[in-house]
């Protein structure tokens, strides 16, 4: 998965907490993770989570455990490999092997990290990426931005 920033995550949490009690109900964070492709049951997830909502610190820890952002949980490289690809396959919305501004910023969307006043522009963003130039990314390319 995509790194994010804490205040991105600070965001989502906002998002995610509809009734504004301070904690995200496992049906509020199931919600987020079938818009990113991982899927869970309510009971699966309250097994993982071991409880029945996290507060942000909480939630902060899961976000790390299952995107691995911190390099504190060293995986081998086959395994880096495999969430790396799925990431990909995330944001490749149509699975033609690419990954297109459009399809970017539904994504981005989706998890509450895009509106029109954002200021960000992911034609920009990709290009900053596009090493052949074709205006999208390609797995390589995906991967050189995951790793930058």
């Amino acid at each position: 998965m995509c790194p994010l920033k804490t205040s991105d995550l600070q965001r989502i949490f906002r998002e995610l907490d509809k009734n504004g009690d301070g904690f995200v109900s496992l049906e509020e964070l199931n919600w987020l993770l079938e818009r990113i492709n991982v899927h869970y049951s309510l009971k699966e997830l309250e097994s993982l989570v071991g409880k029945r909502s996290l507060d942000f610190t909480e939630f902060l820890l899961f976000w790390d455990s299952i995107s691995n952002i911190n390099g504190k949980h060293e995986k081998e490289d086959s395994d880096e490999e495999a969430d790396l690809v799925n990431a990909f396959n995330v944001f490749d919305m149509n699975g033609d092997g690419f990954i297109s501004s459009e399809e970017l910023q539904s994504v981005l969307s989706r998890l509450g990290l895009w509106n029109d006043k954002s200021g960000k522009d992911c034609k920009s963003m990709i290009c900053m990426y596009d090493t052949n130039l074709d205006g999208v990314l390609d797995f390589e390319e995906f991967r050189n931005m995951m790793y930058n």
